[in-house]
């Protein structure tokens, strides 16, 4: 699953540090984060899974492969962009090829750091990317509702389609995204075709500086107060220690750096783990000699949908699963003794695939 997040903010707010701390830290922890550029500022990081480690420690394999996310630093934004303004056609354009944002919101006073829109305010740097996607999505369903319009008038189920539509009209005139709109599944059918912008999911890192990385300040908390129902996520770190971290090559220099600051692991896990859960994902493994290897799926998918992002074939072909829950296999240390003490389970078609099961397909060719 090719799965994509974009880094979007405003000048001067600490996104370009954030995305040269991910890159710095995929190139100095090669073994767990590796980074490959595609083209520029786009990387591939890996998602950190302390269980990828515990289940090569029991197996011993020769390679580990984890799942991984391609993390873009996407061109900076104006005010007028969904008009064209600046580089907006340029930043409309590639946010909307990705599937989460992490929107980077300056949340520290530093009076070297230039900054043209006047005093600290996250909300209102917020408000100015946000009004430029409600714009841009208000433009599209606006000429949707154009086109269905009167066909609307005599079928029902244009209808409906139309009545949601207008109510996506009038969310994003109150200056609300998408998001927020508290669609059905069903609902969202009528506007899939949009693509819409603000109906994307969005992670919010308040940049903030050292001495507050681990409690916050009034910045932050007044970003959290305001997406409190915005159905998003706030995560607080300080992007420069982050970049001093992911630039330390040795490990041991990295603990004890991390040890000083009083911090357990790079806040940069955190975000990459939480990017990968707004996307509704979750983890199963395949686990032996020659490798131990995370797979990225969809929460709610079938056994064949799961063995699918192995080879298609494998989804075509579906026979059963065997399954060992993670917690079962790092209890009795190897699939053969999970399978002597009945923890190995054979699964159908409906298996409905549990964050960290290790997984073995069988299948016709």
């Amino acid at each position: 699953m090719s799965l994509k997040a974009g880094i979007v903010g405003l000048p001067n707010v600490g996104k370009s540090t954030l995305f040269n701390a991910v890159s710095n830290s995929a190139k100095a922890q090669a073994s767990n984060y590796r980074f490959c550029t595609i083209e520029p500022n786009t990387g591939l990081v890996d998602v950190p899974d302390e269980r990828l480690n515990k289940l090569s420690a029991l197996v011993k394999p020769n390679r580990i492969v984890p799942t991984q996310l391609e993390i873009v630093d996407i061109a900076g934004l104006v005010k007028g962009a969904s008009k064209g303004e600046g580089l907006g056609n340029k930043f409309l354009a590639n946010i909307r090829e990705v599937d989460a944002i992490i929107h980077v919101i300056r949340c520290f006073e530093d009076e070297n750091v230039l900054r043209e829109e006047g005093v600290i305010n996250p909300i209102s740097d917020k408000e100015i990317i946000d009004t430029e996607l409600q714009l841009k999505d208000l433009d599209s369903v606006e000429k949707k509702m154009q086109r269905v319009e009167k066909q609307a008038r005599v079928d029902a189920k244009l209808k409906v389609e139309f009545d949601i539509l207008q109510q996506c009209k009038n969310h994003l005139e109150q200056g609300k995204s998408i998001r927020s709109l508290g669609l059905t599944k069903e609902d969202r059918v009528a506007i899939a075709d949009l693509f819409l912008l603000t109906e994307k999911p969005v992670l919010y890192v308040a940049n903030v500086e050292e001495a507050s990385m681990h409690t916050g300040n009034q910045f932050s908390e007044a970003l959290k107060q305001n997406i409190q129902n915005e159905g998003a996520e706030v995560i607080v770190m300080c992007n420069n220690i982050e970049a001093q971290i992911a630039e330390m090559e040795a490990e041991e220099d990295r603990q004890m750096f991390m040890e000083e600051y009083g911090m357990k692991e790079p806040a940069l896990h955190r975000l990459i783990q939480t990017t990968y859960k707004l996307l509704n994902l979750s983890t199963y493994f395949t686990a032996g000699v020659q490798e131990v290897r995370a797979w990225t799926i969809h929460n709610g998918w079938k056994a064949p949908q799961a063995a699918s992002v192995i080879h298609t074939d494998f989804e075509k072909g579906f026979i059963k699963a065997e399954v060992i829950a993670f917690d079962d296999f790092v209890k009795y240390g190897s699939e053969a003794a999970c399978r002597d003490n009945g923890r190995l389970r054979i699964e159908g078609k409906e298996y409905l695939v549990q964050d960290g099961d290790i997984m073995h397909f069988r299948f016709n060719v």
